[in-house]
């Protein structure tokens, strides 16, 4: 099963938890009163910049007959529609500019270039994922109810298909954020037992919800698939095909920067035990286990919406997404003292373990060796309890030093994985100070 106390997971007390969340709070507090003129100057340059880049595109894809031509407007314009949805879109609606007060860049009124609703994204988005995130049942996006990506999800025989799922919903990704709204089914069931926290939706409501969509989504393609390409005249095929191909890459794209801070090994899943009465320190912590990273510099970060901080954006989904790095440092040494893990890997190896789990799930659970207690895509604090004792941090005696959910985490290493890592940390490997949440299980 997935996590069901987080307490006792995290190996921390009470109090620990909530002292997490006041210091938690004291960086917010900082980052909200350091907002200024160098955020605002920022966010404007940004769009400035994502229009020029449109622009050019556009342009280019006036000869697009020409292939020299067509390939450059075509990757510009694929440009152009990463930046719009990462870092423009997708935080200006987390209402991360609210307080500079522009009606242009307010969440209340951006509509982003997709065929999904921007007002249908915010409520499925802001509120369920980041208020629900990785709760089994309760956030949707856990798998988007296509791909199964935890083994707290009963396999089905369409499981089989779960590579295949996974490349057409990245493929045609603006298409499933846009239809993952709609809630064709009334409520929520779990084990033939409808859960309370999310009532069913009538008919007017779905009617109303399709309507909505469908409005979006003809806007979108008449204006991607026959306005544009009309205005290159001769060239309105090629155009026509470059618009699709730039579509295609922003929605691989934003595919892989999502599932990246949600699915690789050490990303937690959560059961609705705790849900009831959760404090703002248990929520706070949560955010913190139940996210990834991936290692970017300056251009990865930028053209990941920053979401390469992934951790840091589900901690405080709301501040400028170019704060991320200064709070990820605080986070970061927050961890190290409560002896917290903290994800994170190069793109490539978070990405890597995406798909590894999807492809080993799509598989029933006889074919695997780990559980749902201790594999690289779950875990519960039953893996951690010797002779049904909760687990609970402890002072090593000698150094002084917590030790806590890292610790337990390095001791459940095999032996082969823990001298690998110690010669990787001796050659230099632990150079840039990344501490990994997961050790090396069995699948």
């Amino acid at each position: 099963m997935a996590i069901s106390d987080i307490k006792e997971f995290a190996h921390l007390t009470e109090a620990d938890v909530e002292a997490i969340g006041l210091e938690l709070e004291t960086i917010r507090r900082e980052v909200e009163s350091a907002r200024g003129e160098r955020d605002a100057r920022y966010i404007r340059n940004v769009i400035r910049f994502q229009r020029s880049l449109e622009l050019v595109g556009r342009v280019a894809l006036t000869g697009s007959r020409r292939r020299g031509l067509w390939w450059f407007g075509t990757a510009v314009l694929g440009l152009a529609k990463i930046v719009e949805n990462m870092e423009i879109g997708h935080n200006v609606m987390h209402g991360q500019w609210d307080w500079m007060n522009d009606p242009e860049i307010h969440s209340s009124a951006w509509e982003w270039d997709m065929v999904g609703s921007s007002a249908h994204w915010k409520q499925q988005h802001n509120y369920t994922h980041h208020t629900y995130t990785n709760i089994i049942g309760m956030d949707d996006d856990v798998g988007y109810t296509l791909v199964r990506v935890t083994r707290d999800m009963p396999w089905k025989p369409m499981n089989l298909g779960n590579l295949v799922f996974n490349a057409l919903l990245c493929a045609g990704f603006e298409w499933g954020v846009g239809m993952q709204h709609l809630h064709l089914a009334s409520g929520m069931v779990k084990d033939g037992v409808k859960l309370p926290f999310k009532e069913g939706i009538k008919l007017p409501q779905i009617q109303k919800r399709i309507g909505e969509f469908r409005h979006k989504a003809v806007r979108q393609i008449v204006k991607d698939y026959v306005l544009f390409p009309a205005l290159t005249g001769k060239a309105f095929r090629s155009t026509l095909t470059a618009n699709a191909t730039a579509n295609l890459i922003r929605n691989v794209w934003a595919n892989a920067v999502i599932f990246c801070g949600h699915f690789p090994d050490g990303a937690e899943k959560f059961t609705t035990a705790d849900v009831e009465g959760e404090t703002k320190g248990q929520w706070y912590l949560r955010q913190m286990l139940g996210s990834a990273n991936f290692d970017a510099g300056r251009v990865l970060g930028f053209l990941s919406g920053h979401l390469s901080h992934q951790i840091e954006h589900h901690i405080f989904p709301d501040l400028p997404s170019n704060h991320y790095h200064e709070i990820q440092v605080k986070v970061r040494a927050l961890c190290e003292k409560y002896d917290l893990p903290y994800t994170t890997g190069s793109f490539a190896k978070q990405y890597f373990l995406t798909w590894r789990t999807i492809a080993k799930l799509s598989l029933p659970d006889r074919f695997l060796k780990a559980t749902v207690e201790n594999a690289p895509e779950t875990s519960s604090e039953l893996r951690f309890r010797v002779d049904g004792e909760p687990a609970r941090p402890t002072v090593d005696p000698v150094t002084g030093v917590r030790r806590g959910l890292k610790t337990a985490y390095e001791a459940s290493r095999p032996v082969w994985a823990r001298a690998l890592r110690t010669v990787r940390e001796r050659v230099g490997g632990s150079a840039s100070g990344r501490t990994s949440a997961r050790p090396a299980r069995a699948v």
